[in-house]
């Protein structure tokens, strides 16, 4: 296993080899290297990605890019006009927003886990992507929220919680136009996470969590790269990935725990009973990263989407 300190904005980048599994899990689950220091949890998020070379863009700067600020207040409003009326636990943005994003509409917003094992099932979903390397994004997410705005901040040092919920912010930032008002010292966006409500049985079971810049256009992927401390990309080589799906589908980490319902049972079914790598595939490389529409897995290529708890 090799530590690579790359400059330019890239923090720590860590290479597993080939048949390294435990090496790799051990780079994902201890936490020698969080500025966070020791605590009773480990203080870190995950995010899979099928595609090691793929950003940290959300959907909504994929769907519009430097207009995402102009088209974000209409694509919620209409999500929320449309939606059923109990379709939100509260009212507030961060209810709408995570009702949306759990439900495949363009956001700010990026998902994680606090799970190691469902980001490598994301980042090992796909037999199309076995041939090319793969990543597990780890971030320190209590060193990032010492770094926020004093109201922001003790929002979360009066909780004495690691993560923001949608009730915390909603009492300190109601409104995505509230929480755009935060910057750093320099005038830049800031990232903070926070756990979305229970909606279903998949975002429990999926152990989500939600990052959100306080800009729609924000980049966590550029701000990260000017704090390479908070976090480690470790890089999962294309040899490694059958053998950690197999490990996963022997720990039940499978479609059919986090999807839970028959779509989620037939994705693992296509999935479990399609081809080895060994025996090759037609279909093109597709679903990139956790929150990408996965789309069939079978039988036509597709064009990629993007982001975890689906």
């Amino acid at each position: 296993m090799n530590t690579d300190e790359s400059a330019a904005g890239a923090g720590s980048v860590i290479e597993v080899d080939d048949d390294d599994l435990y090496g790799l899990i051990a780079a994902l689950t201890h936490n020698d290297w969080q500025p966070s220091g020791e605590n009773l949890r480990i203080n870190v998020v995950y995010r899979g990605h099928a595609l090691a070379d793929r950003d940290l863009d959300t959907t909504l700067f994929r769907l519009r890019g430097p207009s995402s600020e102009q088209i974000e207040p209409h694509i919620l409003r209409n999500f929320r006009k449309y939606a059923a009326q109990d379709t939100s636990p509260g009212d507030s943005d961060w209810n709408w927003l995570s009702v949306a994003q759990h439900h495949g509409l363009p956001t700010r917003l990026l998902d994680w886990s606090n799970s190691p094992y469902v980001a490598l099932h994301f980042a090992t979903a796909d037999p199309r992507c076995y041939d090319v390397p793969g990543a597990v994004w780890c971030v320190d997410y209590a060193a990032v929220h010492e770094l926020l705005p004093a109201p922001l901040r003790d929002v979360i040092t009066a909780h004495a919680a690691g993560l923001f919920t949608t009730d915390m912010l909603g009492r300190v930032a109601y409104s995505m136009a509230d929480f755009d008002r935060f910057r750093d010292r320099c005038g830049r966006p800031v990232p903070l996470f926070f756990e979305p409500p229970s909606l279903d049985e998949r975002i429990v079971n999926q152990a989500a969590v939600f990052s959100a810049m306080s800009a729609a256009t924000g980049s966590l992927h550029e701000w990260l790269g000017d704090h390479p401390e908070l976090y480690r990309k470790v890089i999962i080589p294309p040899g490694l990935k059958w053998r950690i799906r197999d490990h996963l589908d022997q720990a039940n980490m499978t479609e059919r725990v986090l999807f839970p319902g028959l779509d989620g049972l037939c994705r693992w079914l296509g999935r479990y009973y399609g081809p080895r790598p060994e025996q090759g595939s037609s279909a093109e490389p597709a679903s990139p990263a956790m929150g990408d529409e996965p789309g069939p897995l079978l039988g036509s290529a597709r064009m990629p989407g993007g982001g975890h708890v689906e």
